[in-house]
């Protein structure tokens, strides 16, 4: 059965474990209000879930003059999803429970030029050892979400990489993940794991129409719909940083020219920092692009010019997006935005009060991810919890070609 057209049993179920974990606590009245369903059909799904363990009764709400309402929330001791950020700079893990809160997070060295398969390994005994020492039952694994860059294919990881990630085109990045975790492995592109983090942590609230503009060694989107993830035919849609702004501009990577990634990303801001004199590490571009954030931020004038000319062409990614989806809000997110959010945010601000089709309809909101850094990683761990809580919601091609491989129960029909 798709995903996207659940039976009633799954859809009620799907609707319900949503509504509990959106609220935190909730009377069985209340969830028939949120839900619209009959009182009838809560009351048989909950006992279902109190007898699955994933439900707990946590106690009655204060009295309003009849008899107390038994209060109802997730256990979320029940079941744990890992989430894995593959990226060249760094590798960057989460653990979250059914809750969606994270128990465990950590960041290790990048993919460098490793063999694909001796990083693979890396990422099987971080997993390993790390829910071993923070005390999580291995039968409560649900599963991993593996995030990396796009544009990607369940059977064959990146179909097209990176510059400095070629040698992992076409690895079968996510069966390879799945032999050595002994785990469902979900894999997805990570500016649309990093939107789909960001709602499952409270970030999105629930019928907004939002895009987190993701910029972390490049630039993308993630696009949330009443919470579910648009995904377009392959799950590759939000690609905003290969928005052509100049046909006659430099070649970028994806084969395109003129591309916003290649005119403003953090390589782009990078190169031109180096042609212009200044000192930078020299380690990595991400290493390099925080040090031109620092010296922004310490009123540095042209580390900080350089950074405004790339927030002027985010801005318009940001108008663009806005424009095509009469967003409500947009979040910025990724790395690069934990790094220098502050120096991007009011250049897009003051673009969509000014430039947004619609505004004098609505305004967008403009946030900075208070989990920026880490974000796609925590969109990772997301996309398991999505699959057993809510696949009524999971608007994914390509994980639905993955999720039948969850374990029984996990409410995927």
């Amino acid at each position: 059965m798709n995903a996207g057209t659940p039976g009633p049993r799954t859809g009620s179920r799907s609707a319900i474990l949503d509504v509990i974990r959106a609220a935190g606590t909730i009377s069985r009245v209340e969830l028939t209000r949120a839900t619209g369903l009959t009182a009838a059909t809560v009351s048989t799904v909950v006992r279902r879930l109190l007898d699955e363990g994933l439900v707990v009764e946590a106690g009655r709400a204060e009295s309003t003059g009849g008899k107390p309402r038994m209060l109802l929330q997730l256990d979320p001791d029940a079941g744990y999803a890992v989430g894995v950020h593959l990226d060249h700079a760094g590798i960057t893990y989460v653990i979250a429970n059914l809750g969606g809160q994270v128990v465990a997070r950590w960041r290790r060295p990048g993919a460098g030029s490793d063999d694909p398969r001796d990083v693979v390994g890396r990422i099987a005994a971080e997993v390993a050892a790390t829910t071993a020492r923070v005390g999580v039952d291995g039968d409560r694994l649900l599963g991993v979400g593996v995030v990396s860059p796009g544009p990607l294919s369940t059977t064959t990881g990146m179909t097209l990489a990176p510059p400095v990630m070629q040698h992992w085109a076409d690895f079968p990045l996510a069966h390879a993940i799945e032999d050595a975790v002994g785990l469902p492995v979900l894999l997805d592109n990570d500016a649309t794991a990093a939107a789909l983090g960001e709602y499952w942590s409270g970030g999105v609230p629930t019928g907004a129409v939002c895009a987190a503009l993701y910029m972390g060694t490049g630039i993308g989107a993630g696009i949330i719909v009443d919470g579910t993830v648009y995904r377009g035919r392959s799950s590759n849609t939000g690609e905003i940083g290969h928005v052509c702004v100049d046909v006659d501009g430099p070649p970028c990577w994806c084969g395109s020219r003129g591309c916003i990634e290649v005119l403003a990303g953090p390589a782009a801001v990078v190169a031109r920092a180096t042609e212009a004199g200044i000192a930078l590490p020299g380690r990595s571009v991400p290493e390099d692009f925080a040090a031109l954030a620092r010296a922004a931020a310490r009123g540095e004038e042209e580390p900080a010019r350089l950074l405004r000319e790339s927030a002027r062409y985010l801005a318009a990614a940001a108008q663009v997006l806005a424009n095509v989806l009469d967003l409500d809000l947009l979040v910025l997110t990724g790395a690069s935005f934990a790094q220098a959010g502050s120096l991007y945010l009011p250049v897009v601000q003051q673009r969509l009060a000014d430039g947004f089709f619609a505004r004098a309809t609505h305004p967008v909101r403009v946030t900075i991810s208070s989990q920026a850094s880490e974000a796609a990683a925590l969109g990772g761990a997301a996309l398991v919890l999505q699959a057993e809580l809510a696949p009524r919601q999971a608007g994914l091609r390509m994980v639905v070609d993955t999720m039948t491989e969850l374990p029984a129960g996990s409410g995927v029909a």
